[in-house]
């Protein structure tokens, strides 16, 4: 489908879904956000659903101006994906023990590593950059300066919710490794204590949402957010990393005697803030819960845990301001998802995939996302498939 435009107080509210479709609530933060001075376009995607101040699956084009709640709270969390030499019948029947070690191997939940993880341990894994990223932890806010062991020890970790590590296979058998996480605790607090300092500002005293505080440029409480915004969105990617290499390392020890090569890898945030181009404005184009999809650019869609994922390429639409859904988006709440299904329904629906299957997980069971195929559908114009996967593994946050 195209895109559906909607009125909105500053902009048309582009949206690549049936507004009719979309919950009262979403709607609402949507009409609100476009009622911003700063804004400069508004593009919906067809997983959007109810989010703290703006909605999940929107991209947010502002001059000279930045909303912290909008970026989240788990800033730079995004996906990674790497094709294997591996094939399906290179796999055991019986997965229970490759799920095991990978959650050996990377924590879990709020758990960490004993020590931190040596990137110069792994073959591949490039070790330039990080004493740098690592001095610059002095200059972020002095609120989370007594973190930095946490954030040390949690670099190369999961973290909780709807993140996830996978081995997927496509419709040609080959595997595939996939996993979902961001900046972990430390860029929760960094989020957290800017969207704090920003609500306290004069010129936002006046907004429809508290939420919806912004920085405007400069200023030094912009200039103070975007260093440590980047810093976290750096700390995501490098987390991603860390994980994909502890995966690898693990795939390779239970397949020696396939010795199994990697394709380079995807990787796309889908919670940050990127300053582009459009319509010859410089812009702070916020996408939360949406991938970049420039023309060319491959990207990542994962379905739920029993369902699939999409592995894509861009198409370039600038309409969209060059994004594209970031998921399948969930249709119900979490604990909407609680009362709804049992473990048996969680077992139903993951059937074939070996993961946990514990009430601690019915939040995340696939009847409380939206179809994934529906939401590629809807945003043919966005993006071209470029491979469709299956989980076999999944472990959860």
């Amino acid at each position: 489908m195209s895109y559906v435009e909607v009125p909105g107080a500053k902009v048309p509210i582009r949206m690549w879904t049936d507004p009719a479709g979309v919950e009262d609530v979403a709607m609402q933060q949507l009409r609100n956000v476009a009622t911003l001075p700063w804004i400069k376009g508004l593009a919906v995607m067809p997983d959007v659903h109810f989010g703290k101040g703006a909605t999940v699956g929107s991209v947010i084009a502002m001059r000279d101006a930045v909303c912290p709640a909008a970026v989240g709270v788990d800033i730079g969390c995004g996906m990674s994906a790497v094709r294997t030499s591996l094939t399906v019948n290179d796999l055991p029947g019986d997965l229970s023990r490759l799920r095991s070690k990978i959650e050996q191997a990377i924590p879990v939940g709020r758990g960490m590593h004993d020590d931190p993880v040596d990137p110069g341990q792994f073959h591949g894994v490039s070790t330039s950059g990080w004493d740098d990223f690592w001095g610059r932890f002095d200059g972020v806010a002095e609120a989370v300066k007594f973190r930095r062991e946490r954030a040390a020890l949690q670099m190369g970790s999961l973290g909780s919710g709807n993140h996830f590590v996978e081995v997927c296979t496509d419709t040609t058998g080959a595997v595939w490794l996939m996993l979902h996480s961001g900046s972990r605790n430390i860029g929760k607090e960094l989020a957290d204590h800017h969207i704090g300092v920003a609500q306290k500002l004069p010129h936002n005293q006046g907004l429809i949402d508290r939420d919806l505080a912004v920085f405007v440029a400069d200023t030094p409480q912009m200039a103070a957010y975007r260093n440590d915004l980047y810093w976290a969105q750096e700390y995501a990617k490098y987390n991603r990393t860390l994980m994909m290499a502890l995966l690898k390392d693990v795939i390779r020890k239970e397949f020696k005697k396939a010795k199994p090569t990697f394709e380079p890898e995807i990787s796309c945030h889908h919670n940050y803030v990127a300053e582009e181009r459009y319509e010859g404005m410089d812009l702070l184009v916020t996408r939360k819960g949406a991938i970049r999809a420039g023309s060319g650019e491959y990207g990542i869609i994962p379905g739920s845990m029993g369902t699939g994922s999409y592995i894509v390429k861009g198409l370039g639409n600038e309409k969209s301001f060059n994004s594209a859904s970031h998921g399948a988006g969930r249709r119900m709440s979490r604990n909407a998802a609680k009362r709804r299904f049992s473990t048996q329904d969680l077992e139903d629906q993951t059937r074939g995939v070996e993961c946990r299957k514990d009430s601690g997980v019915v939040d995340e069971i696939p009847g409380a996302y939206k179809p994934i195929e529906q939401v590629i559908e809807q945003q043919r114009d966005l993006v071209e498939v470029v491979a469709k996967l299956k989980q076999v593994v999944c472990v959860k946050g």
